[in-house]
């Protein structure tokens, strides 16, 4: 969408979107998913969940745009909203470089706001960050039961690598593949990085699967949302990371 055309509502079906335009102009928000948890009090109608949005609902608010994933949204519906009538965003991110793209594609060319400060202060932060010692190799898991971890190709995976963290499934053939506990733990990782986001890893739920291993703790918001969390992550993640030597 050109910035020339005027947009005075969206409809965000991504959580790390919906903060992103949140902090830019909040006041485009119309609709946002009921996993849309960031920031707190968003007044924006709920529309369903990012794999089961009320697709019709979506439509009768009108927005000027529809902002979404590959990875997080479905096609059909996708298509769906488009068979509509509307205009629909999709994004793909993968790496962080395609996540400052992205973000400026979806501000900037899609929503026609002026590129927001955050995410100067975002890539500035990114900008110097340098592993210190050596990779530390490391067991990921996404969800339990079944364990799913990261896979190839995911945008968490490449932001523990700039922090000098290299997951052991980095090149399995799929993005979160299904691994039996036995084998995640017979692997020889370094540690364990455990997100609180899709599936809330805490202290009492999941390091005891790894005995021996050092365990991180890690916010899922800073390890797998691109949008204005990106610019403290990576303090935040290295604290993490530390503290789990």
């Amino acid at each position: 969408m050109s910035p020339r055309t005027p947009v005075r509502h969206v409809v965000s079906l991504v959580p790390s979107l919906t903060d992103a335009v949140a902090a830019t102009a909040p006041e485009l928000l119309a609709g946002v998913t009921d996993w849309c948890t960031h920031p707190p009090g968003l007044g924006a109608e709920r529309i369903g969940g990012t794999k089961n949005p009320d697709t019709a609902r979506i439509a009768a608010l009108a927005p000027d745009l529809v902002i979404a994933n590959e990875e997080e949204n479905r096609a059909p519906d996708l298509d769906a909203l488009r068979a509509a009538g509307l205009t629909v965003l999709v994004t793909e991110v993968r790496t962080l470089d395609q996540a400052f793209g992205e973000l400026d594609r979806v501000l900037v060319r899609g929503c026609g706001l002026p590129r927001p400060g955050w995410l100067e202060e975002a890539e500035a932060a990114w900008a110097d960050v340098t592993p210190t010692g050596p990779v530390r190799r490391a067991v990921v898991p996404v969800w339990r039961r079944p364990w799913m971890v990261l896979g190839r190709d995911t945008f968490a995976g490449d932001v523990l690598a700039r922090l000098g963290v290299g997951h052991l499934y980095s090149g399995h053939d799929e993005r979160y593949p299904r691994i039996p506990l036995d084998e995640l733990t017979a692997r020889g990782a370094d540690l364990v990085v455990l997100p609180d986001e899709p599936y809330r890893f805490t202290a009492e739920d999941g390091p005891e699967a790894f005995p021996g291993l050092p365990a991180a703790l890690v916010s899922g918001r800073h390890l797998t949302w691109y949008g204005p969390s990106l610019a403290e992550a990576p303090a935040v993640l290295n604290a993490a990371l530390s503290s789990a030597r």
